[in-house]
């Protein structure tokens, strides 16, 4: 049977610690605070990053070079046969086209599966990955049973803030400034790649609500019958977010549901505050 590796970056919201535990070989993430180069986890912890935020430092995301991703691949083939890459997905960042086309160099030893997640889908991604390698599936069918559940997953999140979005261009100045008149709070989703606008609602509670009802439909619609977890995330402080997961377990009658850290190449875009919820089929 062959040996196989899998590897991912911090935007599946692993810490390194988890990706230990599960024999993960974990790429950090880069992202820039006043035009100098951090790395999640590495060179800047979560909290630090929210302080420099919150500080009213230029925050951006960024994509790893070349050769972070060609290093981490070789030092997993050492003592596999084949590498499974699971970045973010090629909608939401340039780093996924990039990793398919440095796996051409391999001779189909590196798989690269767009299965178009990001953060709490794209962690279930990566635990998809494991349990098919125990359950004795060959890479080339673990990549293909990944990129075929590329749109099995939904991802709701409210933001208390529009200035980073407007910043990045996804949403106007004038959209941006009525909005925070109006104390309105937009909820997002992810559906399979993109983010879109899902909803305006005024406040944070109705926010929460509209997820909610969002997730509990798409489980008696999309998802009826089929295989899901429900998982929570969040940016910046906990407290609300442990209050969100509350919240959240009571709705669904289900202690089982966890909560994660948003991963911060989505913080440079989404800032603090940001609660979310999402649906998640399982292989």
């Amino acid at each position: 049977m062959s040996r196989i590796a899998i590897v991912t970056d911090t935007n599946s919201s692993m810490t390194q610690e988890e990706a230990d535990s599960l024999g993960v070989h974990l790429l950090a993430m880069p992202f820039i605070v006043n035009e100098t180069d951090y790395f999640e986890g590495v060179s800047c912890t979560y909290e630090h990053f929210f302080e420099m935020l919150a500080s009213g430092d230029d925050v951006s995301s960024s994509q790893p070079s070349p050769q972070s991703i060609t290093s981490l691949w070789e030092d997993a083939l050492k003592d596999n046969d084949y590498v499974i890459h699971i970045p973010m997905s090629s909608a939401l960042s340039g780093s996924c086209g990039t990793a398919k086309a440095l796996a051409e160099s391999y001779d189909g030893r590196v798989l690269v599966a767009d299965n178009k997640r990001i953060s709490i889908s794209q962690r279930q991604s990566v635990l998809d990955a494991l349990h098919l390698i125990e359950q004795g599936l060959s890479a080339q069918e673990i990549h293909a049973r990944l990129e075929a559940s590329a749109f099995d997953s939904s991802i709701y999140l409210a933001v208390n803030t529009l200035e980073l979005l407007k910043k990045s261009g996804r949403v106007t100045a004038a959209g941006a400034a009525l909005a925070t008149v109006l104390g309105l709070k937009p909820v997002l989703q992810i559906q399979g790649e993109k983010l879109d606008a899902f909803a305006k609602v005024r406040g944070m509670s109705h926010a929460e609500k509209t997820m909610l009802e969002a997730a509990e439909k798409d489980l008696k619609t999309r998802f009826a019958g089929k295989q899901v977890r429900i998982a929570t995330a969040y940016s910046g402080d906990l407290a609300p977010a442990q209050e969100w997961l509350a919240q959240v377990r009571e709705h669904f009658h289900d202690n089982s549901i966890n909560l994660y850290r948003l991963p911060i190449s989505i913080c440079c875009h989404v800032g603090a505050g940001v609660k979310a919820i999402g649906v998640i089929e399982y292989l």
